[in-house]
């Protein structure tokens, strides 16, 4: 049996149309409509959430004014609840990703929760450069104990004094 250029064009068609279906599929589920490729995500437990920088000066360091504005901004939404957030048990694992660009730069993440031995902080990731992925941490190190922890993911240069781009992720402590 052979197949003539029609039935060929017919299935190279049925390929593309079904490819496409598959890749806006993804995106649609992943909340995402189109490409996109300066993000941080937040895994905690099995689910995660995706989010582009709160604080980004399109790929330029982030002057010291606009650092300022950007930690006021971070307090704002903390304040009306617009971070992204994700509900957290102790017994979760808790990790930080973000796009292979970002990895290019160099990042770092941190939460505003755990031991005081750490002076109130946790690392989720020290600074590097490469890797997309900090690891998964058990929540019940990094938790903050008023319940809501903050996460502060920063691209930038190790040596440099001004970021690139800031992302925050907000957790929120549920009983076990």
């Amino acid at each position: 049996m052979s197949l003539n250029s029609r039935a060929i064009a017919a299935l190279g068609a049925v390929v593309v149309v079904g490819a496409a279906t598959v890749g806006t599929s993804v995106a649609i589920a992943s909340g995402q409509t189109e490409h996109i490729s300066h993000q941080a995500t937040l895994k905690v437990g099995n689910s995660s959430i995706v989010a582009q920088p709160l604080c980004w000066n399109n790929g330029s360091p982030i002057t010291e004014d606009l650092q300022q504005q950007c930690q006021d901004k971070a307090t704002k939404a903390l304040a009306d609840g617009s971070l992204p957030t994700k509900d957290v048990v102790s017994s979760d694992s808790v990790g930080v990703g973000v796009s292979p660009n970002v990895a290019e730069s160099g990042w770092w993440a941190f939460t505003n929760g755990g031991s005081t031995s750490g002076g109130g902080r946790f690392s989720l990731a020290s600074y590097a450069k490469g890797p997309t992925w900090s690891g998964a941490q058990q929540a019940n190190k990094l938790l903050n104990a008023s319940g809501k922890t903050l996460i502060t993911v920063v691209e930038g240069d190790k040596n440099s004094d001004n970021p690139i781009a800031v992302w925050y992720f907000q957790l929120n402590t549920q009983d076990s």
